[in-house]
């Protein structure tokens, strides 16, 4: 076999050996590469895995601490709500013994001041029993109203009563 006496069909089945080859040797290269980068890559899985493990370990840990101290912090709130309420039971009841009474007198002066009003100009003193007892009626329920809004703000507060 000569160079000179080759045919198109002689020098195609060369050119594809010759594309094979390179083909092969690419190939080759690219596995060769690709197998550097899987070990890498299983050593950072390896490396992840050792120093990842410990820490995830140490922060449930911490999770079941805080936890902990959540639930005593949950405590000391419902103790808390205990004693606001326990507080406001308290204030109430010492509202109320000092209210009666203020509302009592209250009551009593403007019905006795209204009865001898009433029996002054009318001499009547079935009429300046009734006219006291109104008066003495319609200041505690004035008194019961004023101490009912005394701490809310305007807008909180319903407007007065029409006249």
């Amino acid at each position: 076999m000569t160079v000179l006496a080759t045919s198109a069909g002689d020098i195609l089945d060369y050119a594809l050996a010759a594309f094979f080859i390179a083909s092969g040797a690419g190939l080759l290269y690219l596995f060769v590469r690709m197998g550097g980068t899987f070990a890498r890559l299983s050593s950072f899985v390896k490396g992840s895995e050792r120093d990842l493990l410990p820490v995830i370990v140490k922060a449930g840990g911490t999770v079941d601490r805080v936890n902990d101290q959540l639930d005593k912090l949950d405590v000391v709130t419902d103790s808390a709500v205990s004693m606001a309420d326990s507080a406001d039971t308290a204030v109430r009841a010492v509202s109320t013994v000092i209210t009666t009474p203020v509302k009592k007198v209250s009551g009593f002066a403007a019905g006795v001041s209204h009865g001898v009003s009433a029996f002054r100009s009318r001499r009547d003193a079935g009429e300046a029993v009734r006219v006291a007892k109104d008066a003495a009626a319609r200041r505690e329920s004035d008194l019961d109203e004023e101490l009912r809004t005394a701490g809310k703000t305007e807008q909180e507060s319903p407007p007065p009563p029409a006249a």
